[in-house]
């Protein structure tokens, strides 16, 4: 028996597309300034770190270039943390269009979501490209993992982000008060460090960090499985949707109030 797109099925996906395109003008139509800082933000943090961290150790915890080891750990968590921040926001920022009984707040935050990802796999390939290309020893890709890496990032991040959304109808200052709780994250997510190195007496703990999975995912792709490294894809999956499940459960509730924000 063949699954039939219904009428309201194929309305959802026009809807969709055509909000991410009126957001892609919106963003990056007029000028070059949002690709040149979407391109930007992970290129200072990865020279930094480099930079920073080969005064202080003589090599990378892998490999043996800094670059290419902090580069394979702010992609992924660029790419979560953006989605985490952009949909948080996107239900405000499109409140004169919830007014057409055609669009609801999840249409505004899946078409942000799409092209938060879409942006986020163009840098991911515009920066990690030829950091690949300038090591002296080329490292053995495996790209599944990478693109692996990127759609737990895509999945955690739009789970996150939907929560978000709802969390900041029903408390407007639900957005400060998660720009002060998400900044420890970048220290406890594998970007500075691998799970190898974790304490014992920690492992257990940051485990249940998700963001870990998802670096030491992309890290697989480019330094090869860890045996001992934290990787877990139904984990990551599994968080995300009740996240993103959360989230719709919120919106739905919440509704006449977003019209409002």
């Amino acid at each position: 028996m063949t699954a039939v797109t219904t009428p309201a099925h194929r309305n959802t996906f026009r809807i969709v597309a055509a909000l991410a395109l009126r957001e892609t003008c919106a963003r990056f139509g007029r000028s070059w300034g949002g690709y040149a800082w979407a391109l930007a933000e992970p290129v200072g943090g990865i020279a930094l770190l480099s930079l920073a961290f080969s005064f202080i150790a003589p090599k990378p915890p892998l490999g043996s270039s800094f670059t290419l080891f902090y580069a394979s750990g702010i992609i992924p968590f660029l790419m979560y943390n953006s989605l985490t921040s952009a949909l948080m926001a996107a239900v405000q920022a499109n409140r004169g269009l919830l007014t057409y009984p055609v669009v609801r707040p999840l249409d505004v935050i899946l078409a942000r979501a799409l092209l938060e990802t879409l942006t986020h796999i163009a840098v991911a390939a515009a920066v990690l490209t030829p950091v690949v290309l300038a090591e002296p020893r080329r490292p053995d890709i495996a790209p599944e993992w990478i693109a692996l890496s990127l759609a737990l990032a895509a999945a955690l991040g739009t789970g996150a982000g939907t929560l978000n959304a709802g969390l900041a109808a029903m408390f407007p200052t639900w957005r400060q008060v998660w720009s002060v709780l998400s900044r420890p994250v970048f220290v406890i997510s594998g970007i500075l460090f691998t799970a190898r190195q974790i304490p014992e007496a920690l492992a257990g703990a940051l485990w249940f960090n998700p963001i870990l999975h998802v670096v030491e995912t992309m890290r697989a792709g480019f330094f090869g499985p860890d045996p001992d490294g934290f990787v877990s894809a139904p984990y990551v999956l599994t968080v995300a949707a009740v996240l993103f499940l959360a989230g719709i459960i919120l919106i739905r509730g919440q509704s006449g109030k977003m019209l409002q924000m």
